[in-house]
């Protein structure tokens, strides 16, 4: 069989009689190739389509500034005392978004300096909801920081209009026509400056994400909306958030999320707590549990809380009153409320000191336990849930062996608790302003050891307090030689009493007191029940009969 000649190439410029085709009028030169044909009109069509694009692009740059100022009016608008700078706005016809850059907020009572500074904001449309025919947007704000002082939050906690009613959610609204349906922050920082600029509380890298924002509303406890959030906390803590929200819960959103504090420093709370009457210094603390905050429901379930190394003093004055009373309504409003549930599985102090100072007698004076080790567990507002029971180690005014065991229960009807107390070898020198202050002496020498039960039920303490004196010196020649005639003979009286009082085969001085009785006010908290019983336990028990001596000795003078 013959075989068949070669088909002859066409020539450049010639038509293939295979695609019919000429490349002279193919587009670019090779798509005559994959068989695509554009007509003259179609070109013509494409040509003018381009150049609406391009006339819109160019007609964007001119759109930005009056936008940009029609925008900042808006925001102002609906802002309450506060305003809002733009300081550029670029609007993108290609994907429908507006980026804002530069936007700094005010405070009108105090503007220096700016409350938030947000280099770059950008708005858009949520393209991955469209798909899902839900027209929504998302935000995302890169970099923005954060400035709050005690100056300018007073201002807004003295100010008549809360703060969810300056028209903030509104003013965010105006960016875009959309609804929020996507909102993040990127590497945000967060910086509030108390009564101490040396020790500002700063949130550094901080990531934020929320999603599904506009889901349709909820039935109750449901949040459907993911969210998560981490951070820096003062320089080397890190916390994180990872939960759930309902955004459209009313009358204000609601929140269910899992939390973790590692290694938090809390000196840097110094300031802000010394108005609660704390002093701290030192410490860090750690945390893990979960938060639920809703309009029907609020819950706080602590799993563990550890704080190790801390220097942690309650200040009892007359300025400390006050609060001691609203905390103890606010215990008892708590107290088995149903629809709060306030929990700590486990709380452990380490390696601390923890004190007590009295500023309301002459000296005043500081009670404190140095290498405290504190266990907590099972501690509750509900009444269901069972007793607290704690642990405590350490030594007593720093030398007094200490150890103590105590149960508490919340409810209503006031504190239920039990408290065993051994305190054993105390320097009674370390004491002197605590001896000065109830009895009007000082002490050389001796150790003083304390054991105590006391039970708190139905308004009604039952208990004792017995204290142990061993080799007591009140009266010392040297040290007291520049003491007045009078302070020292009280001092030798007091000493006399002391020696009347010995086991003269042990040196000891033994008393007992006994603590039983109504409680004069059945609400009280339990701090406030323990420190009452302290001074006045040391009045009966730790100084008998001092007072009464001295006055026998007036009356024969």
């Amino acid at each position: 069989m013959a075989t068949p000649a070669p088909k002859p190439r066409p020539e450049p410029g010639e038509t293939s009689p295979r695609r019919g085709i000429s490349k002279h009028k193919t587009f670019w030169g090779k798509v005559g190739h994959a068989g695509f044909h554009f007509s003259k009109h179609t070109l013509q069509l494409l040509g003018i389509l381009l150049g609406l694009i391009l006339l819109v692009i160019i007609a964007s740059f001119f759109v930005d500034e009056p936008m940009r100022r029609a925008m900042e009016k808006s925001m102002n608008e609906h802002l309450t005392g506060y305003t809002a700078k733009i300081g550029d706005l670029d609007f993108h016809l290609i994907g429908f978004s507006v980026t804002l850059h530069d936007v700094s907020i005010r405070q009108d009572a105090h503007p220096d300096p700016a409350v938030a500074v947000i280099p770059r904001l950008r708005a858009s449309v949520q393209w991955s909801e469209l798909v899902k025919l839900k027209l929504v947007s998302d935000f995302q704000i890169d970099q923005p920081k954060i400035y709050l002082n005690l100056t300018q939050l007073r201002k807004e906690n003295n100010d008549d209009i809360p703060v969810q009613k300056k028209g903030w959610q509104q003013a965010l609204e105006d960016i875009y026509p959309l609804k929020i349906n996507l909102f993040q922050i990127n590497d945000g920082a967060f910086t509030y400056i108390d009564t101490d600029p040396q020790r500002p509380l700063t949130l550094t890298h901080l990531f934020f994400r929320a999603n599904n924002i506009r889901n349709i509303r909820s039935p109750e406890r449901v949040y459907p909306s993911p969210i998560h959030a981490e951070a820096i906390v003062f320089g080397t803590g890190r916390g994180e958030f990872d939960g759930h929200a309902n955004f459209l819960a009313v009358p204000y959103a609601g929140v269910n999320t899992l939390f973790t504090l590692e290694k938090v420093p809390l000196d840097y709370f110094r300031p802000m707590l010394s108005r609660a009457h704390l002093s701290i210094q030192n410490g860090f603390l750690s945390s893990h549990g979960r938060v639920e905050y809703a309009p029907t429901v609020k819950v706080a379930h602590v799993e563990d809380l550890d704080i190790d190394r801390v220097r942690l003093d309650y200040i009892h004055s007359a300025a400390s009153v006050p609060a001691e009373g609203k905390v103890q309504k606010a215990v008892k409003k708590a107290s088995d409320e149903p629809s709060m549930l306030l929990r700590l599985d486990q709380f452990r102090l380490t390696n601390s000191n923890v004190g007590w100072i009295n500023r309301m007698k002459s000296p005043d004076y500081r009670v404190f336990v140095s290498g405290a080790n504190l266990t907590v567990k099972n501690l509750s507002n509900q009444f269901k849930d069972g007793p607290a029971k704690a642990t405590l180690t350490g030594r007593f005014m720093g030398s007094g062996v200490t150890s103590a065991s105590a149960s508490y229960r919340s409810q209503k009807s006031g504190p239920d608790f039990d408290l065993d107390l051994k305190i054993e070898g105390t320097q009674m020198t370390a004491m002197n302003d605590i001896w000065r202050a109830y009895g009007k002496f000082d002490v050389a020498g001796g150790t003083l050891s304390i054991y105590s039960q006391i039970k708190v039920k139905d308004a009604r303490i039952d208990g004792y307090v017995k204290p142990l004196f061993k080799d007591v010196n009140v009266y010392d020649p040297k040290q007291d030689k520049k003491k007045p005639f009078f302070k020292k003979l009280y001092e030798g009286i007091v000493e006399g009493v002391a020696t009347l009082l010995e086991n003269k085969k042990t040196d000891k001085v033994v008393t007992v007191a006994d603590i039983s009785g109504p409680v004069s006010n059945p609400h009280s908290s339990p701090m406030q029940i323990i420190g009452k019983l302290i001074e006045n336990a040391f009045v009966k028990a730790i100084l008998p009969g001092f007072e009464r001596e001295l006055n026998l000795f007036r009356k024969k003078k």
